[in-house]
């Protein structure tokens, strides 16, 4: 990696997230999590890094602390991502077929799909679906159908659908090879 291509302090969150398309979720994520919430926002185009941390009552240590794991994400090897699928993780599955006994629903699928809403131009959406309809696709992943309207499939193929427990709540998270930004609140995203 060559030394402009790191990043550091003085960069704006846009910049980074730019700079590294294939990387912004994970890095929007991990710069949210540090607790700066203005990825996507007016904000991100023209305070820095540091700027953002500072003003959040972050200390230096923080801000070393933040750049250096946004730098070793962007040294993390991509994974394969199968651009012909979508796909959930074993935890994923999981968690849906519990939801699906919950409501009665065993034996339907996950409705996956996106429409223009947030800051950052598109959001997706999760839902029950107990058949398919002629305008879906079907994808198979872990004993679970996935139905997907054909016009947003070219852009969500090669996703994963995971599902997450951690302290700021949990929820199903999407990782998605055709998304070039998204937002710091996690809920949209722009192709």
């Amino acid at each position: 990696m060559s030394q402009e291509t790191i990043i550091h302090p003085q960069m704006t969150i846009e910049e980074i997230l730019s700079l590294f398309p294939f990387k912004a979720q994970k890095l929007s994520q991990e710069i949210t999590n540090a607790g700066l919430h203005c990825v996507g926002c007016h904000a991100a185009t023209w305070e820095t890094l540091e700027g953002g941390m500072l003003g959040h009552g972050k200390t230096s240590d923080e801000i070393t602390r933040l750049v250096t794991r946004l730098n070793s994400l962007l040294k993390e090897k991509e994974e394969e991502v199968n651009l012909d699928t979508i796909q959930m993780t074993p935890k994923a599955a999981s968690k849906f077929l519990e939801y699906l006994r919950e409501e009665g629903k065993e034996g339907w699928g996950l409705r996956f799909g996106d429409r223009m809403a947030g800051c950052s131009g598109f959001e997706y959406i999760l839902d029950y679906s107990e058949k398919a309809t002629p305008e879906d696709e079907i994808f198979q992943s872990h004993g679970l159908e996935i139905h997907v309207d054909k016009a947003s499939a070219k852009r969500l193929r090669g996703s994963i659908i995971d599902y997450v427990d951690g302290i700021r709540g949990a929820g199903f998270k999407i990782s998605n090879p055709n998304a070039k930004s998204a937002c710091g609140c996690g809920t949209s995203h722009g192709y």
